[in-house]
């Protein structure tokens, strides 16, 4: 029996949703499990997706997804820049004792903007702190430091996400698998009011090996799933919008989900 495999951030998993338990259990509440129930899919509803996750992570967490299974459909919601998926020394706290989701957030300047956004939440300001305590004892810590003061940036940081983009796109196609694309933030692709396709001949030219068929946007400038929700001024919770702005959205993405996943 084929599944239906989601991938994403925590956008797609359900961070804050009503049937949100850890932050880890996947919520049927979300866009992705909403088309999953729309879906002619008889098999199961595997999520991939982790919160906080960068968009190399979700290429690699949705192949691994695909690579365990038989499937019927995949889903993928990109999300933000700025976030770095990196294969570490192995250490029991990492994904797998080896990957670390690394952002902005796990250095010392970033931790101050985290506890300002995750003021609201003793529980979520609890969970990073012992986030923390985890990142300094695997060697985390002092890379992510590094690597923001002295690497990052958002030229790389699209580079890579359209890298992976591509390279699960064409896996996906190899195998013939239906799927469907869509965004968190359409930073993805713009720079403010400039697209990022236009920068240099390089990046011009992996823009064009991305096939925006089977993607789905929330507006103008490829607007993003979390700007929709911000723009229609949908309740949110510490850092997610809630439960209705999925079921929404789900609405808007029908026809796409239908037109691209096909016989599903």
């Amino acid at each position: 029996m084929s599944n239906f495999i989601a991938g994403g951030c925590s956008f797609t998993l359900g961070n804050e949703l009503s049937d949100d338990v850890d932050g880890k259990t996947p919520s049927r509440k979300t866009w992705a499990y909403n088309l999953f129930q729309q879906s002619l899919c008889k098999g199961n509803y595997v999520c991939t997706a982790k919160g906080g996750i960068g968009n190399s992570g979700i290429a690699r967490r949705t192949f691994q997804g695909i690579s365990n299974n038989d499937v019927d459909a995949v889903v993928v919601m990109w999300t933000f820049l700025s976030r770095y998926d990196w294969a570490m020394p192995r250490h029991k706290v990492l994904e797998n004792t080896r990957w670390a989701s690394i952002s902005p957030w796990d250095t010392n300047t970033g931790q101050e903007e985290a506890f300002r956004t995750l003021a609201g939440s003793e529980t979520a300001q609890e969970e990073w702190r012992t986030r923390q305590e985890d990142f300094i004892g695997s060697g985390v810590r002092p890379f992510a430091e590094s690597l923001y003061k002295h690497a990052a940036n958002d030229y790389h940081e699209t580079y890579l996400s359209w890298k992976s983009i591509i390279w699960l796109q064409n896996i996906l196609e190899k195998k013939k698998i239906p799927f469907m694309f869509t965004l968190a933030d359409n930073s993805l692709f713009w720079n403010e009011m400039e697209e990022k396709k236009n920068t240099d001949q390089l990046l011009g030219a992996l823009y064009k090996e991305i096939d925006f068929t089977k993607w789905y946007f929330f507006g103008e400038r490829n607007m993003g799933f979390n700007q929709w929700t911000i723009l229609n001024e949908y309740e949110r919770a510490t850092t997610h919008p809630l439960d209705k702005s999925h079921k929404d959205a789900t609405i808007l993405m029908l026809d796409k989900f239908k037109k691209v996943i096909g016989g599903v």
